[in-house]
């Protein structure tokens, strides 16, 4: 699973990171997790607001932080 936290550095875009990988190494996932912070690589997304979830190319959440659990359904589902 490659998993993709989409956001230029502010403090939501650092805590959906931290909770990401808090979330998959909790659960024993298998993931590669990578920031994205460049702008120009962000807008190939097409989305407005930061922070973004991504996971496997496909934007699942944007402009907030999802809860631990939120996360750990997206990522087993």
């Amino acid at each position: 699973m490659d998993i993709k936290i989409l956001g230029t550095g502010c403090a939501k875009c650092k805590t959906l990171e931290q909770l990401t990988r808090d979330v998959v190494a909790k659960n024993n996932i298998d993931a590669t997790i990578t920031k994205v912070d460049d702008i120009v690589e962000i807008m190939k997304y097409n989305i407005m607001t930061t922070p973004a979830l991504v996971i496997d190319g496909k934007v699942i959440t944007k402009g907030r932080i999802p809860s631990a659990e939120e996360i750990k359904e997206l990522l087993t589902k």
